[in-house]
């Protein structure tokens, strides 16, 4: 079987999801597109494309239970698929959704045909218009509205955009202060960060939005920028950089287990790129080092998902030691000597 995750670029190019298909079909391989996140509209695209499976989530657009799914296409292959979960004794019985859940989905599925799709469209702009409105006087402020481009999470976005020379506080502060705010409120990353890259932005989905919530958010946002508090610009280590162009074996101490991946550093001044040769994936690194203190960043790709890894540490000689942070998938400690 061929699996595709559905994305604008998947409609595009080559290998786009119908010429997959085609070329799929004639060899007698079927094809799953996985539109998680996307609006399940009647006909379906994807099967008109030539997909053989389509699936969705039940806990997104959908509005339903948040454990639960649909597959939809070929009926065998639905079929089979059906055998291998609760309440048959197979691979994904453990991992089955309640008859509550089911009934839950299947309640979800009818009234998203009812729905005025239309009207919460412009629901939801009106809440980001509210929120603007209440941040438009701030000085320094700008808006940006960021349309969808497909069927997935279909939903307008605002940025919303600010010096942080003017206003006394970044992006990514702003975000870490609504997250520990009461009520707590969660947004995009923000962007910002001090010193030297001060223009920063912050960005809102409505479509997880409740009425009302717009005026919560707006207000939350707007305290944050007009009593920002005191923040101070990092310190940096003066004195000449370390020495740490090579190789070394870096050792990671997950929570639970050990991890042995290699770094390839090459090393211009403060600057620092290279290669992270993971346990399994590989990555690009880049960074910079000020006297002993090191910072190194990367983004793995791995399947379903991006591991981002920010790692901070102390060289002291042909070691280093310190900290990795790995986004969503928390921190963990690391040392490297040099191979």
């Amino acid at each position: 079987m061929i699996y595709i995750l559905s994305s604008p670029a998947a409609e595009k190019g080559p290998l786009s999801i119908p010429n997959i298909c085609a070329i799929a079909k004639e060899k007698g391989v079927p094809v799953f597109v996985d539109a998680a996140a996307e609006e399940p509209i009647s006909p379906n695209i994807h099967i008109a494309a030539g997909a053989t499976l389509v699936g969705y989530s039940g806990g997104k657009c959908l509005r339903g239970p948040q454990s639960s799914g649909m597959l939809i296409g070929q009926k065998d292959l639905c079929k089979a698929a059906y055998y291998q979960a609760a309440p048959h004794h197979c691979y994904g019985r453990a991992f089955k959704c309640s008859k509550e859940e089911a009934m839950g989905l299947l309640a979800a599925v009818q009234q998203w045909y009812k729905r005025d799709h239309a009207a919460e469209q412009r629901e939801w702009r009106s809440w980001l218009q509210s929120i603007e409105a209440r941040l438009k006087p701030l000085p320094s402020t700008t808006f940006e509205y960021l349309e969808p481009e497909d069927l997935s999470n279909k939903s307008p976005r605002l940025r919303i955009h600010w010096d942080a020379n003017v206003l006394k506080i970044t992006g990514t502060e702003l975000v870490a202060r609504l997250d520990a705010g009461t009520p707590r409120i969660i947004i995009d990353a923000g962007t910002g960060q001090r010193p030297d890259r001060m223009a920063s932005s912050v960005t809102i989905m409505p479509y997880m939005m409740d009425p009302g919530e717009d005026r919560i958010i707006a207000n939350a946002i707007y305290e944050g920028l007009t009593k920002p508090g005191h923040y101070d610009n990092p310190v940096v280590p003066s004195g000449t950089p370390a020495p740490i162009q090579g190789t070394w074996a870096v050792t990671i101490q997950y929570p639970r287990g050990t991890g042995e991946q290699k770094f390839t550093i090459e090393q211009s001044g403060n600057e620092l790129s290279g290669m992270q040769n993971g346990e399994i994936y590989n990555a690009k690194l880049k960074g910079v080092i000020h006297a002993d203190q090191i910072e190194l960043r990367s983004n793995m790709q791995v399947p379903g998902n991006t591991v981002p890894w920010t790692f901070k540490g102390s060289v002291q000689g042909s070691s280093i030691t310190g900290n990795v942070h790995m986004g969503e998938y928390g921190n963990a400690t690391w040392k490297a000597v040099r191979a």
